[in-house]
């Protein structure tokens, strides 16, 4: 998260996985202004990840930087152009702009 704020990520919405699947624990979804601003910020996130002995993440969709997916293992960083992230909407996919769900 700190990378991302360091490099001025935008709309970064972190997705409680846990019970949901088991892809991954965390996803976080983020935003770049444009395909160079999502490169970089996709670049600072591997580097950090590596820096600080999580090894080495899988990564799609760099050459593009349209839509980035860093898999981490227990947490998934997608970094999004604003408009592609619109089209995909992953925060309403996994329910993260729902109410929590209330027992009765």
């Amino acid at each position: 998260m700190a990378s991302l704020e360091d490099m001025k990520a935008e709309n970064t919405v972190e997705i409680d996985l846990a019970g949901k699947t088991s892809l991954a624990d965390t996803m976080i979804v983020t935003s770049g202004r444009s395909d160079r601003h999502v490169g970089a910020i996709a670049d600072r996130v591997i580097k950090d990840l590596k820096d600080k002995g999580f090894g080495n993440a899988r990564v799609e969709g760099l050459p593009a930087c349209d839509w980035v997916l860093i898999d981490a293992g227990d947490v998934l960083v997608h970094v999004f152009r604003p408009e592609v992230r619109g089209f995909y909407n992953l925060e309403k996919m996994w329910g993260a702009d729902r109410p929590q769900d209330r027992a009765s």
